[in-house]
């Protein structure tokens, strides 16, 4: 345990030898390539391309409409989601096309357009049909359709740092501009510093890069991700893309499968149990006791085991039921449980993945940064429409 705020552990895993691993995540942290300059991110010391008394003046919209796909929008919706409670605004996500319209007053709502690349179809799509606010633009300094358009509307335009991947920009100005107009305290965010010089941090981390580098050479491909409370949605989203696009790559990778518990135990949980085994697991959980009491007068007879007990504490039951089944059967898997809900640890979650998923890709000799394969799909999608 590392922190206060989250504990990590590993199951039916035996610990190895990792100083290769820690001298390849020494020389990430040189930043000797380009490409790792993203780390900077994660940092307090990173300096944002606006400064917090340029964006006051957006404050006062009481509600955001979010345009972007992917990494542009899924570490925003997962902050929204994650700390809900603290946050007094809606936030609207145009996230896919033919998506739910609601109904806002254009006076009080600030739309984000937020495309790396400028360029993003469904972006483009989305705000030209469903965007009526007051803009704000997220996107690389160069030129491209939102860029020219943003200037054509005489919008602000944010850099987005052309050395930040949007699946990684969660720390960056992607996701922390907006955490900073919801009301959230973007220095709780940056724990990074610290951690790395947290030995527990540092020796949980290099653990579970080893065991996942191992499974992926056992053929363990599928990472079923446990999700055992529905405010870790949008989050395991989040991480579901950055696994998969950063290490999908010349015949490598992990499949990440969100798998929504308990309701999973009557449906998919069989084939956990008793399928194919080339599966290993992740649970999430939140300590969390303010859920809803059982009515115990209305219990029958037989059930008294449930006396007092609250919703909660029944799916914590599930959930160390599950754990003892698959430690019996010898079935791999880690336990990532979140001990409070706020901006220091989801800073330490985003952190905490992005680092394990960079040295994964270096570990396999994959770059987890790109995505080539998803350009022949734009080119050809763009074909069809000429």
């Amino acid at each position: 345990m590392f922190s206060k705020k989250i504990k990590i552990t590993c199951f039916n895993f035996k610990k190895r030898n990792n100083q290769k691993i820690k001298k390849l995540f020494s020389e990430i942290l040189q930043k000797k390539n380009s490409s790792f300059r993203v780390i900077d991110t994660f940092s307090n010391k990173y300096q944002y391309s606006y400064s917090k008394k340029n964006i006051t003046r957006f404050k006062k919209y009481k509600t955001i409409s979010v345009f972007g796909l992917g990494g542009s929008s899924l570490c925003i919706k997962a902050i929204y989601k994650f700390l809900r409670f603290k946050i007094r605004k809606k936030v609207y996500f145009y996230d896919n096309l033919n998506v739910a319209v609601p109904k806002i007053d254009k006076n009080k709502n600030l739309d984000i357009v937020i495309s790396k690349s400028g360029s993003t179809l469904e972006t483009i799509v989305n705000q030209n049909i469903f965007s009526k606010s007051k803009k704000l633009f997220i996107t690389e300094n160069k030129k491209s359709y939102l860029n020219d358009l943003a200037i054509k509307l005489k919008s602000e335009i944010i850099e987005h740092r052309n050395f930040v991947g949007g699946r990684y920009s969660a720390l960056s100005e992607v996701g922390m501009l907006p955490a900073e107009l919801l009301g959230l305290k973007t220095t709780k965010f940056k724990k990074f510093d610290n951690l790395i010089k947290n030995k527990n941090f540092m020796s949980t981390l290099i653990n579970n890069v080893a065991m996942m580098h191992k499974l992926h050479s056992l053929g363990k491909t599928n990472s079923v991700i446990l999700n055992f409370d529905r405010s870790l949605t949008s989050l395991l989203e989040w991480y579901q893309q950055l696994l998969s696009e950063s290490l999908g790559k010349k015949g490598k990778g992990f499949f990440p499968i969100i798998s929504n518990l308990p309701k999973d135990n009557h449906s998919l949980m069989q084939l956990y149990l008793d399928g194919n085994k080339n599966n290993f697991y992740t649970i999430f959980d939140i300590v969390d006791n303010n859920t809803p009491k059982i009515k115990n007068e209305n219990l029958l007879r037989g059930y008294n085991f449930l006396k007092n007990k609250s919703i909660k504490s029944v799916m914590i039951a599930q959930r160390e039921s599950v754990k003892k089944v698959f430690q019996k059967q010898g079935l791999k898997f880690r336990n990532f449980e979140i001990f409070n809900k706020d901006e220091e640890s989801l800073g330490i979650i985003f952190t905490y993945f992005m680092l394990e998923t960079i040295l994964l890709g270096k570990l396999m000799k994959l770059n987890p940064f790109d995505q080539p394969a998803v350009e022949s799909i734009k080119r050809e999608t763009k074909k069809v429409l000429s």
